[in-house]
């Protein structure tokens, strides 16, 4: 074990990581995991074990900056004398209020691991950006580009992670074959996928088409992308091969006023172009899991605006969604649009959105029960083992213990707690 330390000599062998944050920051960390693992440092789950901590940051919500300062905070206080190096998107946009918190040694922002070994004191050391087992059970996640190009005036994630970089297509091919060794479904992500390839001269459905064709027989995912920027070539490897491109999209919607959507900088879509492609898709699978993520009480937000976007949340085949209740960002554009709608009625509509979804959830579940699924295997969760569908439904494995394959097709049957799935062990 590497005996390395921070710029005044302090010694580092033991560092605790911790992630806020979507799946993209989840794949930051493990590239810093990486790379200290590679220069001889342990990582340790026990807080209590490190001499030092790395937390990624996110700026989403003033929620999850909350929870990043408090997770801070206990840390010093289990772990007296801990260095911590808060990275990530709140770190971007530090005012100097992270690097006051209790035994913050360096706040890095963004996510290069580089910069974070160095503010660990710990040397640089030659790796390719390339992971290799980021793994969650039988699935991991790939990191595809980062930044993006959009200016929504309720998001500060942009001013954080910058403009649109595309990686190569020959590194993320590269690390998807490495990654194929140990997993059976990847999960492509970033901060905005869909505009993949736009500095590159190319797409992301012609990204995808490269991987299925090149890394076959495992299952590939969409993260977070919007719905006008699903291409033919998408649309058909959903439809046509589901067993390669997961029949799943989690579409940002966020409102569906128009007016609002203009009011957000979201001009890209139209509440009746987004149904539009939706319905399309939709219509040609018979399983397909819908989500979508809606903002209820933005700045000027009427009743009008909110029956809107009950009325599409009504009329698509949704199986899920996130509903948030809108979240002032102090460098975000939304700031300067007047305030919310009071938190007691945005609490009603969001617990109303909430309940619509829940129904529809409901009614496809009950749907699916009786037909095959194709199911990735998580691991073991409350006695239980737990997969997840193609269209994005956990269920439990019904058969008992024994040699369970990492990925196999079953029955899924509909009771009181969900879906279960039947595996006939061949």
């Amino acid at each position: 074990m590497a005996d390395l330390g921070f710029h005044d000599g302090a010694s580092v062998t033991a560092v605790y990581l911790h992630t806020f944050g979507c799946k993209a920051n989840q794949y930051d960390t493990e590239v810093v995991r990486q790379a200290l693992e590679t220069a001889g440092v342990a990582v340790v789950d026990d807080p209590l074990l490190a001499d030092a901590a790395v937390v990624n940051s996110c700026t989403v919500t003033h929620t999850g900056e909350a929870k990043m300062r408090r997770l801070v905070r206990r840390l010093a206080r289990m772990r007296p004398g801990v260095r911590t190096v808060v990275m990530g998107c709140a770190a971007a946009l530090d005012d100097g209020a992270i690097a006051a918190l209790p035994g913050v040694e360096r706040v890095v922002p963004g996510a290069d691991p580089t910069a974070v070994l160095a503010a660990l004191g710990v040397p640089d050391v030659p790796m390719k950006r390339i992971l290799r087992t980021f793994a969650r059970g039988s699935r991991a996640w790939l990191k595809i580009q980062d930044g993006c190009d959009e200016h929504c005036t309720f998001c500060a994630t942009v001013l954080a992670r910058g403009t649109n970089r595309s990686r190569p297509a020959s590194e993320i091919l590269e690390e998807a074959r490495a990654l194929a060794a140990t997993t059976d479904e990847i999960v492509l992500t970033g901060v905005h996928i869909g505009s993949y390839g736009r500095d590159r001269g190319g797409s992301l459905g012609e990204l995808v088409e490269l991987l299925v064709n090149s890394v076959p027989g495992l299952r590939f995912r969409l993260s977070s992308v919007e719905a006008t920027e699903v291409d033919d070539r998408l649309a058909e490897l959903m439809i046509g091969a589901p067993d390669r491109l997961a029949p799943h999209l989690h579409a940002p919607l966020q409102s569906g006023s128009d007016r609002l959507l203009r009011r957000m900088g979201r001009h890209w879509y139209t509440a009746a172009g987004y149904v539009e492609r939706i319905e399309r898709l939709a219509a040609r699978m018979s399983a397909f899991g819908l989500g979508a993520d809606i903002i209820v009480g933005f700045p000027g937000e009427t009743a009008d605006d909110h029956r809107a976007t009950r009325d599409v949340l009504t009329d698509l085949p949704f199986t899920y969604a996130h509903v948030f209740p809108y979240s002032e960002r102090p460098d975000a554009a939304a700031r300067r649009l007047g305030p919310p709608v009071p938190a007691a009625v945005a609490s009603a509509r969001s617990a109303e959105l909430r309940a619509l979804v829940a129904e529809k959830a409901a009614s496809y579940t009950a749907r699916r029960s009786g037909e095959p699924g194709d199911v990735v295997l998580l691991g073991r969760r409350a006695g239980c083992f737990e997969g997840l569908t193609g269209d994005y439904l956990t269920v439990r494995l019904s058969t008992a213990a024994g040699a369970l394959p990492s990925r196999f097709t079953g029955l899924l049957r509909g009771n009181d707690n969900g879906l279960t799935v039947e595996w006939s062990g061949h």
